[in-house]
């Protein structure tokens, strides 16, 4: 009788190397779900968030901030994308523009880059003091050291000789350092305008009438004032020169307007030009007191520097220009053509 063959027991795996493969097979799972959880976008606001990297700052530093400002959930999750990056990444110092989507390999890319910088100032030729004073103080890059301070007080610490701020500060793109203070900027915005106005008046044509470089000062931000177009600041100023020469009143709008303060809403009236203030130069003589405005070089040239026509009267055209006319026959004419 035939007895039935045994198949061949099967050798199991000895405990230990049961659970060497369960520990291997468990930190296999753990790390694609860490390296997922690493790749994923981190939070951003939809406008972006500046992030400054202090010199001297390591990679744990900004792990850390990051977490404290709530961008990623802990510190160590950087750290370990770090960790499991090939080859070393060189945090730069500086301050960057994150925008989203972000993943913390763009990250560490993007700190390792150079950075964004502080936002320069920009600050357009016309515009007044008390813009430039609330541009500064918008600025969360510029630490406010003037805050409580009024404009004489903001002029005695910038070392202003003059009494008004009014067109003492240069108009210009300027790069600024991120936490300075807004005193400091005002101070190289002003020994700016006045190394500018001092050249320029070096160099001025002869016969103005013009007592100092402060008057020619005024005289730009009146220029400034009236036209945005730079191949008519000759002849606007040379028909103001011509009527102070004369002895007649400037009688310019944007004097009038500026001695109105908060009283003007747009719309510049009969009874405005008849009110009486030291800007309104349809009621003084000569030059009004204090700039109105801030000019930049090129209308503190053509105060310097006015046209040698003949026109002592013009109007807007409607589209940006202005008529000049040498008489006031002409100058009623131009004014039913382009006013009435």
């Amino acid at each position: 009788m035939t007895r039935p063959r045994k198949s061949p027991a099967r050798k199991s795996l000895p405990v230990r190397s049961r659970l060497r493969l369960l520990f291997w097979l468990t930190l296999l799972v753990a790390g694609i779900m860490l390296y997922r959880t690493l790749l994923q976008s981190f939070t951003l606001p939809p406008e972006g968030h500046r992030f400054k990297v202090p010199r001297g700052s390591s990679w744990s530093t900004v792990a850390e901030e990051l977490s404290r400002e709530g961008f990623i959930t802990h510190p160590l999750s950087l750290r370990l994308w770090l960790w499991l990056r090939p080859g070393e990444e060189v945090l730069r110092s500086g301050v960057f523009v994150l925008r989203a989507p972000m993943t913390l390999d763009q990250l560490v890319q993007r700190l390792a880059q150079e950075p964004d910088g502080t936002p320069p100032l920009v600050l357009v030729e016309g515009e007044r003091f008390r813009d430039l004073r609330a541009m500064l103080k918008g600025r969360e890059d510029v630490r406010q050291a003037m805050t409580e301070l009024n404009d004489d007080e903001v002029l005695a610490a910038v070392g202003a000789e003059e009494h008004h701020p009014e067109g003492l500060f240069a108009p210009n793109t300027y790069v600024i350092d991120e936490g300075e203070r807004d005193i400091d900027i005002l101070r190289r915005l002003y020994l700016r305008q006045k190394r500018i106005l001092a050249e320029e008046w070096a160099g001025r044509a002869s016969g103005l009438p013009y007592h100092s470089p402060y008057e020619a000062l005024i005289m730009a931000s009146i220029i400034e004032k009236e036209t945005g177009v730079v191949a008519e600041r000759a002849q606007i100023a040379g028909v103001f020169v011509r009527r102070l020469a004369q002895g007649m009143r400037l009688q310019t709008d944007p004097t009038v307007i500026y001695g109105l303060g908060d009283d003007y809403h747009g719309n510049l009236t009969r009874a405005h030009l008849r009110q009486l203030t030291p800007y309104n130069t349809y009621r003084i003589d000569g030059l009004p007191p204090t700039p109105i405005a801030m000019p930049g070089r090129a209308a503190i040239h053509a105060a310097l520097h006015p046209d040698e026509g003949k026109a002592i009267y013009f109007v807007a055209d409607g589209h940006g220009h202005h008529v000049f006319s040498a008489t006031l026959e002409e100058h009623n004419k131009a004014v039913d053509r382009y006013q009435r």
